[in-house]
Parts: C-alpha cells; structure tokens; sequence
C-alpha cells in the first residue's frame, strides 16, 4: 500500500484526498492551516491521518495544493523530514515562482520535486466545495526538472493515476506561465472587470447565456488570484497589452461607424477561433 500526503484541504486538495480515497492501495494523510479543516476531513474519514513532521517521512507522494509561496515554505521548512523515496508535486497555477526554489530544496535534501498543475476547478473554494470526480479527464500539466528521463515520467504517471487525469502533459515552467496567462488568467482579469458596467445591476431579464459564459469566473478568490496574477506579472501584462490594442480598434471602428473595418476584424477573431480550436466549444 502507497501512502498520499495532501497539504493544504481546499478545493483542489480536498478533491485530491477524495479522488485517491476511491483506490484501495492508498493511504491518506492530509493537512491544512486551518485545523477545523483538518478535522472535517478526518471526521469525514477522507484522510486516515493528520500530515505531521512525525509521519511525512513515510508519504510516497506528496501533493502541495497551497498558494505558491505557501508551497514553497512548506517546502523549505518540512524538506528535512522527507525521505529521498517520495515524489513531490506541486499544484499551483504559476510555475517559474515555485519550480525554481522548489528544485533546489529537492536537490539538497535529495528528493524529486516535478511542478504541476491540475488544470480543473469550480467557481466556488474550498473544502466543502471539494469532489472525488472533480480530475477526471481532465489535463494534467507538470513540469519536471529533466526532460529525458522516461522511467520518472513513468513513476509520476502511476502516482497520479488514481486522480483520474485524463492527459498528462510535459512543458518547462516558462512556456507554462505564458501559455497560462492567456488560457486561465487573462479570461479571469476580464470576468471580474466585465462586471464593474454601470449596467450590470440592470442585466436581469436582458442576459442569458453569453453573459453567464463571460462571467463564469468573475466571481474569484482575490487573495489567491492577486498572488498568481503578480507571480505572472511579465506574462499576463504583455496579454492585457494586446486585448487592449484589440479592444481599442473594435472601439474606435464602432465610434466612426466604420462597418467594413468592423466586419473585417470581427471575422479575423471567428476565423482564429475556428482554425486554434475547431467548430467545437474549446
């Protein structure tokens, strides 16, 4: 029997606790700063016990699903602790903040660390929140310090199977960040502004599925987004840069009444659309 250690019991890790408890070959241990949490799911009977200095030592893997800074603190402060046979992972959404010190603790402690990222969630946090479904099929993306070594890949595939993932993808911690900033964080920025309108207290009976599709992520943990919004500052800024040079044609065609321009840009964005992602809804 193989042995999970959780830290931090929020959406993500709480649905990483339940998604592993479907298996009969893991034990679970779990952690979280706010020991009410911890108790919940130890009444819940989603861990079999509290993680601690005392048993991390015996945890196979290891799955940080706390802020990026908060990983890499626990990290650094537990390092000693951990047997050079576990398998860390990370699952934050910025990559460069974490990957880098996190490499480093592992090397001098001599465990393996790979960064992740479970690319899944819901607009609503935290534990209660949390489903043992909530991985499958999803894609996961990690981010090892090598890129050659097969029988590692293998090893990370075999931990995470009982997650459900339906992808597991490679990429260095740069490419991850910029590919993150258009994908997940840009839509997030433009959410949560889309609804400070002067119109939006007034949308009812006027809204249906366009305004719930934009809108789907505006409602959003501040503390969390601020921190991988930062974490990413050099990548999402050069994003907002281009939306709103796009922004400010599609304005000024509209401002002038210019139609022929207007069509022009407005089916240069469906034919993009078309072309990246297919008919499909992507």
């Amino acid at each position: 029997m193989k042995t999970l250690g959780v830290v931090g019991l929020g959406l993500i890790g709480g649905s990483l606790v339940k998604s592993y408890e479907r298996s009969e070959d893991w034990k679970i241990y779990g952690y979280d700063r706010d020991s009410r949490i911890t108790q919940l799911a130890l009444l819940a009977e989603d861990i079999e016990e509290e993680l601690t200095a005392d048993n991390i030592g015996d945890v196979d893997l290891l799955l940080l699903a706390v802020y990026p800074q908060a990983a890499v603190e626990y990290l650094q402060e537990m390092a000693k602790y951990i047997s050079k046979d576990t398998l860390v992972i990370d699952c934050c959404g910025v990559k460069r903040s974490v990957c880098e010190p996190c490499f480093k603790i592992a090397k001098e402690y001599g465990f393996t660390y790979v960064g992740g990222h479970p690319m899944a969630g819901r607009h609503s946090s935290g534990y209660k929140f949390s489903r043992e479904d909530l991985f499958d099929g999803q894609p996961m993306v990690i981010v090892p310090e090598r890129y050659d070594d097969i029988d590692e890949f293998s090893r990370i595939k075999e931990m995470l199977s009982p997650a459900g993932f339906g992808s597991i993808s490679i990429t260095t911690a740069e490419k991850h960040d910029q590919v993150i900033a258009f994908t997940s964080q840009l839509a997030h920025v433009v959410s949560n502004a889309y609804m400070k309108s002067p119109r939006a207290k007034k949308h009812k009976g006027f809204s249906a599925g366009s305004y719930r599709d934009l809108t789907r992520v505006a409602r959003l943990n501040e503390v969390m987004w601020s921190e991988l919004f930062l974490d990413n500052g050099d990548n999402l800024a050069e994003e907002l840069d281009h939306l709103i040079e796009s922004l400010q044609e599609y304005r000024d065609c509209i401002r002038r009444g210019d139609r022929e321009k207007l069509e022009e840009i407005l089916a240069e964005g469906s034919r993009i659309k078309v072309e990246i992602d297919g008919t499909g809804e992507n």
